[in-house]
């Protein structure tokens, strides 16, 4: 099996189980935003990192629509360095979140993995994108 043909169904199942452990962050968030905060917190404290957490699971789960879309749209199905840079990237992302559910870190290292973990290979997946539709338009 060549190395493209074992990369998509790795690219596609590491990005499935990121996505599985970003909607349990959702469902079970409770205990992290209490990790979040000093033992003796207000019910405004709570709700304002209860948003951006929030916040920043919604805006993951926009970034897997892109690069979901770009995959099923073959624009990076078969580029391996897209493909290699989502592997790692996933991969470390659903590892790291796994300890971030288990030990209850603070919710800055959350901020830390979506940083390293869903934006760049999202802004990856729209650089290629926009070299395909340049590329269209070129041979037009």
């Amino acid at each position: 099996m060549s190395v493209i043909n074992s990369l998509v169904p790795a690219r596609f199942l590491t990005l499935t189980a990121h996505l599985v452990i970003v909607i349990t962050i959702f469902w079970s968030r409770d205990n992290n935003v209490r990790a979040c905060l000093p033992l003796d917190f207000t019910e405004d404290q709570y709700r304002n990192e209860d948003n951006r957490l929030v916040i920043g699971l919604s805006v993951t789960l926009g970034l897997f629509a892109l690069e979901l879309l770009g995959f099923f749209s073959g624009v990076s199905m078969f580029n391996t360095n897209q493909g290699l840079l989502s592997v790692a990237a996933h991969c470390s992302a659903s590892v790291s979140l796994s300890f971030f559910i288990f030990e209850q870190w603070e919710c800055w290292y959350y901020w830390v993995i979506f940083s390293l973990c869903s934006v760049v290979p999202a802004v990856g997946e729209l650089v290629q994108m926009f070299a395909v539709l340049c590329l269209k338009k070129k041979a037009m």
